[in-house]
C-alpha cells in the first residue's frame, strides 16, 4: 500500500500487528522526517513514536539511523513484542 503525505510518497513494506494507522501517523508526521528513507513507528502504551532511519549511501547517514540496525532496535528501544510499522520512502 502507498500513502502520501506533504507531496512524499511511502509504501508499507511491514505492518505488525496490524499496527499502521493512517490518522495517527499523519497527525505525528512533521518535516523532521522529509530526510529519512525509512520511517518506522512502533507503539507502545498505546501511544505511537516515529523514528527516522537511513541506508548507508544517503546524504543523511548516520550511525543512530542506520538502516542495518533496525532490528537492534527494535529489541532494545521497543517494548516488547509491541505493534510497529515499517514505512520506505518512493522515489519520485
Amino acid at each position: 500500500m502507498i500513502i502520501e503525505i506533504e507531496g512524499k510518497k511511502y509504501k508499507i513494506i511491514k505492518d505488525y500487528k496490524d499496527a499502521f494507522d493512517q490518522e495517527e501517523f499523519f497527525n505525528k508526521y512533521t518535516d523532521y522526517f522529509y530526510d529519512y528513507d525509512y520511517i518506522v513507528g512502533d507503539i507502545s502504551y498505546g501511544k505511537l513514536r516515529l523514528k527516522g532511519f537511513n541506508l548507508k549511501g544517503s546524504n543523511n547517514f548516520n550511525q543512530v539511523n542506520d538502516y542495518a540496525r533496525l532490528e537492534k532496535y527494535l529489541k532494545e528501544n521497543c517494548a516488547y513484542d509491541c505493534k510497529y510499522f515499517i514505512l520506505k520512502k518512493e522515489n519520485v
